[in-house]
């Protein structure tokens, strides 16, 4: 087992091309020989008709479990699927191993609508810590890496969040009150106000791009799930970006966040979008 930070270092100093590989060729084998191809039961529904999974996700999955426990031994793997089969596996997350979160596709209901919008998520933490990521939209045949303390790119471009132009509305993509409580509804009205333009969310790895490349000024989630945040949480950070909880603390991928939390493009726009969710809270 990896034991020390110097190692993984090493490891993204030498190895993220191989990462990259192995999400591409999940992609290219698992993921899109199936895209506007899915058969009906090629789908099936986990929690309900809008969390859907399907072939796609499994399989993608069960290849990059496989692809990454072998580019780094002693890691461990936390796929949504893989917890939603047996949920004591999200405590990997927490532990002393080396672990890649991993969304095979996320906005499975976009892909199982033929829409583009969907992405697969990969990424590195150690001890809470999230160390690299890979969002990858294979239908739009784009990539984004980040390394912590080395920045972020897309498609081999360096990624600024920059941000936004005074006096504008703020465009901010929320989630959808189906997935929100009674406290997490009324805290995103406030939201709702002048200079907001707030909008219900896609996918979210794309929407963690969006604000990365300064093209969505901010997101406000409610839920906490590791595998949809996590790549997307660093990507904006190394691209200039914040994120805070309602408690006013980064998001923490170990859980325990005070919900609802938001990523920005810059520390202002965290700030500000933080105090119109505490103002409907």
């Amino acid at each position: 087992m990896i034991q020390d930070i110097e190692t993984i270092d090493e490891f993204l100093a030498h190895r993220t091309d191989d990462v990259e590989e192995a999400v591409r060729t999940a992609a290219a084998t698992e993921i899109m020989p199936r895209f506007r191809q899915l058969a009906a039961h090629e789908i099936d529904e986990k929690s309900g008709p809008h969390d859907l999974v399907t072939d796609a996700d499994r399989k993608a999955e069960e290849f990059l479990t496989e692809a990454l426990v072998k580019l780094l031994p002693g890691s461990v793997v936390v796929g949504e699927e893989a917890v939603h089969a047996n949920p004591a596996t999200y405590e990997a997350i927490k532990g002393e191993a080396p672990v890649w979160i991993v969304d095979p596709v996320d906005g499975t209901r976009q892909f199982v609508h033929g829409d583009p919008g969907f992405c697969t998520l990969v990424a590195l933490a150690h001890r809470g810590v999230l160390l690299a990521s890979w969002t990858y939209a294979p239908a739009r045949d784009q990539l984004a890496v980040a390394v912590r303390g080395r920045g972020a790119l897309l498609d081999g471009e360096p990624l600024r969040a920059g941000s936004p132009a005074p006096g504008r509305d703020l465009e901010v993509a929320t989630s959808h009150p189906d997935y929100t409580t009674d406290d997490q509804k009324r805290a995103l009205l406030g939201l709702w106000t002048d200079g907001v333009s707030p909008r219900a969310c896609g996918s979210a790895g794309l929407e963690y791009l969006a604000v990365a490349r300064g093209e969505l000024d901010a997101t406000a989630f409610s839920w906490e799930a590791a595998w949809d945040h996590a790549a997307g949480i660093l990507l904006v950070e190394e691209a200039g970006g914040a994120h805070l909880t309602l408690a006013g603390e980064p998001f923490r991928i170990t859980g325990g966040n005070a919900l609802p939390f938001t990523a920005a493009r810059d520390a202002a726009t965290a700030r500000r979008v933080l105090g119109l969710l505490s103002g409907g809270a």
